[in-house]
Protein backbone atom coordinates (compact mmCIF):
# COMPACT_ATOMS: atom_id res chain seq x y z
CA UNK A 1 0.00 0.00 0.00
CA UNK A 2 1.30 3.42 -0.94
CA UNK A 3 0.72 6.22 1.52
CA UNK A 4 0.28 9.78 0.32
CA UNK A 5 -0.59 12.97 2.16
CA UNK A 6 -3.09 15.50 0.99
CA UNK A 7 -2.94 19.25 1.56
CA UNK A 8 -4.02 18.96 5.20
CA UNK A 9 -1.29 16.39 5.91
CA UNK A 10 -3.75 13.56 6.52
CA UNK A 11 -2.52 10.20 5.32
CA UNK A 12 -4.47 8.52 2.52
CA UNK A 13 -4.06 4.86 1.53
CA UNK A 14 -4.06 3.79 -2.11
CA UNK A 15 -4.02 0.11 -3.01
CA UNK A 16 -1.81 -0.72 -5.98
CA UNK A 17 -1.49 -4.27 -7.29
CA UNK A 18 0.28 -6.35 -9.92
CA UNK A 19 2.41 -4.86 -12.68
CA UNK A 20 1.53 -1.29 -11.70
CA UNK A 21 2.69 -1.93 -8.15
CA UNK A 22 6.11 -3.03 -9.41
CA UNK A 23 6.31 -0.04 -11.75
CA UNK A 24 5.44 2.34 -8.94
CA UNK A 25 7.98 0.73 -6.59
CA UNK A 26 10.63 1.07 -9.29
CA UNK A 27 9.76 4.72 -9.86
CA UNK A 28 10.00 5.52 -6.18
CA UNK A 29 13.22 3.55 -5.82
CA UNK A 30 14.74 5.50 -8.72
CA UNK A 31 13.48 8.72 -7.17
CA UNK A 32 15.11 7.81 -3.89
CA UNK A 33 18.40 7.02 -5.64
CA UNK A 34 18.33 10.36 -7.44
CA UNK A 35 17.63 12.22 -4.22
CA UNK A 36 20.54 10.52 -2.49
CA UNK A 37 22.94 11.55 -5.24
CA UNK A 38 21.18 14.65 -6.49
CA UNK A 39 23.00 17.20 -8.52
CA UNK A 40 21.77 20.15 -10.54
CA UNK A 41 21.60 18.01 -13.71
CA UNK A 42 19.34 15.34 -12.19
CA UNK A 43 16.60 17.76 -11.10
CA UNK A 44 14.82 17.35 -14.44
CA UNK A 45 15.03 13.56 -14.20
CA UNK A 46 13.61 13.71 -10.66
CA UNK A 47 10.75 15.92 -11.83
CA UNK A 48 9.99 13.43 -14.62
CA UNK A 49 9.95 10.50 -12.19
CA UNK A 50 7.68 12.38 -9.80
CA UNK A 51 5.34 13.22 -12.65
CA UNK A 52 5.25 9.57 -13.78
CA UNK A 53 4.51 8.40 -10.25
CA UNK A 54 1.74 10.97 -9.85
CA UNK A 55 0.21 9.95 -13.19
CA UNK A 56 0.19 6.34 -12.08
CA UNK A 57 -1.46 7.25 -8.77
CA UNK A 58 -4.01 9.38 -10.62
CA UNK A 59 -4.92 6.53 -12.98
CA UNK A 60 -5.44 4.16 -10.04
CA UNK A 61 -7.62 6.68 -8.24
CA UNK A 62 -9.72 7.26 -11.35
CA UNK A 63 -10.16 3.51 -11.80
CA UNK A 64 -11.27 3.10 -8.17
CA UNK A 65 -13.71 6.01 -8.47
CA UNK A 66 -15.21 4.59 -11.69
CA UNK A 67 -15.73 1.21 -10.01
CA UNK A 68 -17.45 2.86 -7.04
CA UNK A 69 -19.67 4.94 -9.34
CA UNK A 70 -20.81 1.77 -11.14
CA UNK A 71 -21.70 0.10 -7.83
CA UNK A 72 -23.64 3.18 -6.70
CA UNK A 73 -25.48 3.43 -10.04
CA UNK A 74 -26.62 -0.19 -9.66
CA UNK A 75 -27.80 0.45 -6.09
CA UNK A 76 -29.73 3.54 -7.23
CA UNK A 77 -31.36 1.52 -10.02
CA UNK A 78 -32.43 -1.20 -7.54
CA UNK A 79 -33.79 1.40 -5.11
CA UNK A 80 -35.79 3.12 -7.85
CA UNK A 81 -37.31 -0.22 -8.88
CA UNK A 82 -38.16 -1.08 -5.25
CA UNK A 83 -39.69 2.37 -4.71
CA UNK A 84 -41.85 1.95 -7.81
CA UNK A 85 -43.01 -1.47 -6.63
CA UNK A 86 -43.88 -0.10 -3.18
CA UNK A 87 -45.78 2.84 -4.71
CA UNK A 88 -47.85 0.42 -6.81
CA UNK A 89 -48.54 -1.73 -3.76
CA UNK A 90 -49.51 1.35 -1.75
CA UNK A 91 -51.92 2.48 -4.46
CA UNK A 92 -53.50 -0.96 -4.61
CA UNK A 93 -53.91 -1.14 -0.85
CA UNK A 94 -55.47 2.33 -0.77
CA UNK A 95 -58.05 1.29 -3.37
CA UNK A 96 -58.90 -1.90 -1.46
CA UNK A 97 -59.18 -0.24 1.97
CA UNK A 98 -62.55 0.79 3.32
CA UNK A 99 -63.14 4.40 4.34
CA UNK A 100 -63.09 3.29 7.99
CA UNK A 101 -59.71 1.62 7.52
CA UNK A 102 -58.31 4.71 5.79
CA UNK A 103 -59.59 6.95 8.62
CA UNK A 104 -58.01 4.64 11.20
CA UNK A 105 -54.75 4.64 9.27
CA UNK A 106 -54.71 8.44 9.00
CA UNK A 107 -55.31 8.72 12.75
CA UNK A 108 -52.43 6.35 13.44
CA UNK A 109 -50.13 8.30 11.12
CA UNK A 110 -50.97 11.58 12.87
CA UNK A 111 -50.44 10.19 16.38
CA UNK A 112 -47.41 8.12 15.43
CA UNK A 113 -48.83 4.99 17.01
CA UNK A 114 -48.07 1.58 15.50
CA UNK A 115 -50.76 -0.03 13.32
CA UNK A 116 -53.07 -2.45 15.07
CA UNK A 117 -54.15 -5.58 13.20
CA UNK A 118 -57.86 -5.68 12.51
CA UNK A 119 -59.47 -8.78 14.03
CA UNK A 120 -63.00 -10.13 14.34
CA UNK A 121 -63.13 -8.75 17.90
CA UNK A 122 -62.46 -5.20 16.72
CA UNK A 123 -65.66 -3.17 17.04
CA UNK A 124 -66.98 -1.36 14.05
CA UNK A 125 -69.17 -1.98 11.04
CA UNK A 126 -68.09 -4.53 8.48
CA UNK A 127 -68.85 -3.54 4.95
CA UNK A 128 -69.21 -5.69 1.88
CA UNK A 129 -65.91 -4.25 0.66
CA UNK A 130 -64.11 -5.51 3.76
CA UNK A 131 -65.65 -8.97 3.47
CA UNK A 132 -64.87 -9.30 -0.23
CA UNK A 133 -61.17 -8.51 0.15
CA UNK A 134 -58.81 -11.42 -0.52
CA UNK A 135 -56.96 -12.86 2.47
CA UNK A 136 -53.51 -12.21 0.99
CA UNK A 137 -52.03 -9.64 -1.35
CA UNK A 138 -49.08 -10.09 -3.63
CA UNK A 139 -46.20 -7.64 -3.21
CA UNK A 140 -46.32 -6.65 -6.86
CA UNK A 141 -48.56 -6.52 -9.90
CA UNK A 142 -49.62 -9.83 -11.33
CA UNK A 143 -48.96 -10.62 -14.95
Amino acid sequence: MLLLTDGSMRVRGIRVQGHDEMAMKLLFWELEQHLKSSSGASVVAIDNKIEQAMDLVKSHLMYAVREEVEVLKEQIKELIERNSQLEQENTLLKTLASPEQMAQFQAQVQTGSPPTPQTAATPGPTSATTLSQPATHSSGPSA
